[in-house]
């Protein structure tokens, strides 16, 4: 058997770097240096000494988002939104024909919809946005795993075995959440899309609740969170401003619209949060902004200028960036609402 060596020692950099440059890779760069990272991570596993059950978790859920994303990066510059709620909803229901109606909003639009690919809502989902503009993500289940007849055998079908990353696929593609009336796996969805906004691990996206007129699960839900979670200040008053609700869908779509009316996108460069927006604003704008949402401000104030250094992405659009408190993600909701509003004519 031969002698082991430290995972750190240059001769398994080298190999691990032959490898990479002949699959065609530059390890001398960021994007080869992390392949670098996982390979060698995927080492970690032999001295760790994790069973095999360990090795399948993470082998089989690394190939399927692998894949995952593979299949959402032809459609990387087309806004996308998921639709949660309940398989059990059939054809004829208010809430069936009332997401039909959005899901064709959205794609008249160009958005693409992302639904679980099953029935119910998931099927009206794809009824509305038509086959060329869905994304099926379903789930090995010993029942309800049949794919709908929108989405069945198409390219952009794709069947997880965990749902764990189904779900970091279903936040990390979307650029927007609507979710109509389900069961336990809609809450789930619900609160975790929230919880990840709320926390700023996922950043701030448009998130509607949609029931038809003659429902009220929505409404209840509020009250639920009103009664329960704010009456207990279990959350804060601006939370609130993380979701929205409608009876109307095309109201709800015009909602998402009316979020990137201006707004654009977000990230991190160093300590300061930027904003990217599609047309710049005046002095006055700016000041009411920094007068507005002083609270959110850490250090300094809300500052126009161009991409910053570090930045590679969206280099033709102006920013706003401040050093947020990375803490009242509400009132960043309201920040962006403002920003939206300025570009009304």
């Amino acid at each position: 058997m031969s002698k082991k060596i430290s995972l750190s020692d240059p001769l398994i950099t080298q190999k691990l770097d032959e490898l990479i440059q002949l699959a065609g890779e530059d390890t001398e760069k960021l994007p080869g240096q992390l392949i670098r990272q996982m390979m060698h991570t995927a080492l970690r596993l032999v001295r760790d000494g994790a069973d095999t059950g360990e090795r399948k978790l993470l082998t089989n859920s690394f190939r399927e988002l692998r894949y995952a994303l593979k299949v959402f990066r032809r459609y990387g510059n087309v806004r996308k939104i998921s639709i949660f709620g309940s398989a059990r909803t059939s054809p004829d229901h208010p809430d069936y024909l009332s997401c039909v109606a959005f899901a064709r909003q959205m794609s008249e639009q160009n958005w693409m919809a992302i639904t679980g690919a099953g029935d119910g809502i998931m099927r009206a989902g794809h009824e509305g946005a038509g086959a060329a503009k869905s994304f099926g993500v379903g789930i090995k289940l010993p029942f309800e795993t049949n794919a709908n007849d929108f989405i069945d055998g198409d390219p952009k079908m794709i069947t997880f075995r965990y749902f764990f990353t189904r779900k970091l696929v279903f936040v990390s593609q979307a650029d927007a959440m609507a979710l109509f009336p389900g069961g336990f796996g809609t809450l789930d969805e619900a609160f975790e899309v929230l919880t990840l906004v709320q926390t700023g691990k996922s950043p701030l996206i448009p998130i509607v609740l949609i029931e038809s007129p003659e429902n009220n699960y929505w409404q209840q839900f509020d009250l639920y969170v009103r009664e329960h979670l704010l009456a207990k200040q279990l959350i804060s008053p601006p939370d609130l401003n993380l979701y929205h609700l409608f009876n109307d869908p095309l109201a709800a779509a015009r909602h998402i619209f009316d979020f990137y009316r201006n707004f654009h996108s977000q990230r991190y460069v160093r300590r300061k949060l930027v904003l990217r927006i599609k047309k710049s604003l005046s002095d006055q704008q700016i000041d009411q902004l920094n007068s507005e949402f002083t609270d959110l401000i850490v250090d300094g104030k809300i500052e126009l200028s161009g991409p910053l250094e570090g930045e590679v992405d969206h280099l033709d659009l102006p920013r706003l960036s401040f050093i947020f408190n990375r803490r009242d993600y509400g009132r960043l909701r309201l920040l962006i609402d403002r920003i939206n509003e300025f570009a009304i004519d």
